[in-house]
């Protein structure tokens, strides 16, 4: 299953907002992550396995309340039990608060906002095989 890929769209919204200037936090995006690794584990073993940790995160541009964004996770290597994940967290819609309340703009070039690798493992036991099906092929 490697290659696999999962999205996850969403719009950040004002309960979203951390700090001042309507920005949003970083860990925000790295929720994200963490839904996306659960429904690849789904895909790959019918589990939502654990969530290992990050071999890196690279927080490269800011996210504000109102900004729609979108999450996606690829499947680089599969181990025993651990597969390994690529991350991405784009910006597609920025929103425009300089312009009025409810202004936003659709980015023809989206912006990467945040990038990662990460590692989730699934326990032998837990594993049903790919898309949830027992290894059995019940």
């Amino acid at each position: 299953m490697e290659g696999l890929t999962v999205e996850l769209r969403t719009r950040l919204s004002a309960a979203d907002v951390h700090y001042g200037g309507n920005l949003v936090d970083g860990a925000h995006g790295l929720e994200l992550f963490g839904d996306i690794v659960t429904e690849l584990a789904i895909h790959t073993d019918g589990d939502e396995g654990l969530f290992a940790g990050y071999e890196k995160v690279e927080f490269l541009a800011p996210l504000y309340g109102g900004d729609f964004v979108r999450a996606r996770g690829t499947i680089v290597r599969m181990g025993n039990t651990s597969r390994t994940v690529d991350l991405e967290l784009w910006k597609e819609v920025a929103a425009r608060p300089d312009v009025s309340g409810s202004a936003a703009d659709y980015l023809d070039n989206p912006v990467l906002v945040t990038r990662a690798r990460g590692t989730y493992v699934v326990p032998k036991e837990h594993s049903r095989g790919p898309q949830g099906r027992a290894a059995s092929g019940a």
